[in-house]
């Protein structure tokens, strides 16, 4: 409980803004964390019998390593949904080629937008130099494309994923009638530890998945064939 508390204590500190909701769902997902490891931990050691901790961890019921795995997917889906609620930042703006625009510490700067051609689209692309604390990461394109088969305009956000985060770009409308030289609406995203909240129901599903599979569960299914011969009669 301890160890819980100081880490919901901590994390929201962390990243800039400690609230009493962010506080609880990391004090649940740390809970849930620590509680399952040290029932883990204690039943190997009461089972292991001379073996070394490893041999017997995979000696274990699969049943109760599924419920494990299960239960830190429960965890890791809920520090996903809480920072993604907690800390998330997303700005709509209006952006002319050589300006920049910033977000939790991230800086897009847009070069302006090309027509570029797909196998079935036509697409106007962004051209987005993504940097962090004044460095150069990488280069972002979105597109807004048009579809010739249902000539519906389709957006493609350009897409920096992490395990602590991800950012996003989007290309909305363009403000002025010269598509690729004036100003086109943005929104930039940043989500830190959205790709946790998928994450968490992959654990759940596999802990789900391997307590299936336990040798415990499994039907034996007997089938019994009564023959009567033609003609006998029962009394």
């Amino acid at each position: 409980m301890i160890a819980a508390a100081v880490v919901a204590i901590a994390l929201p500190l962390v990243y800039g803004q400690w609230t009493a909701l962010t506080a609880l769902g990391i004090l649940l997902a740390a809970w849930v964390t620590f509680t399952t490891l040290t029932a883990f931990v204690q039943r190997v050691q009461h089972t292991r019998a001379g073996q070394s901790f490893l041999s017997a961890a995979f000696k274990q019921p699969r049943s109760f390593i599924g419920m494990c795995v299960a239960h830190f997917g429960i965890a890791v889906f809920v520090v996903g949904v809480t920072m993604v609620n907690s800390f998330q930042d997303e700005k709509d703006v209006k952006m002319a080629p050589g300006e920049t625009v910033s977000v939790a510490g991230y800086s897009f700067t847009f070069n302006g937008v090309k027509e570029v051609q797909g196998p079935n689209y036509i697409a106007a692309q962004g051209d987005f130099d993504l940097s962090v604390d004044g460095k150069f990461r990488l280069k972002m394109e979105p597109e807004k494309r048009n579809y010739a088969s249902s000539g519906m305009p389709m957006t493609e956000a350009a897409i920096d994923a992490g395990i602590l985060r991800d950012v996003y770009v989007s290309l909305g409308e363009p403000i002025e009638r010269d598509k690729l030289e004036g100003e086109w609406a943005v929104r930039v995203y940043y989500k830190p530890f959205v790709d946790w909240i998928w994450g968490g129901c992959v654990l759940m599903a596999l802990g789900g998945l391997l307590a299936m599979l336990d040798r415990r569960y499994r039907a034996k299914s007997r089938s019994t064939t009564t023959v009567t011969p033609a003609g006998t009669q029962h009394a």
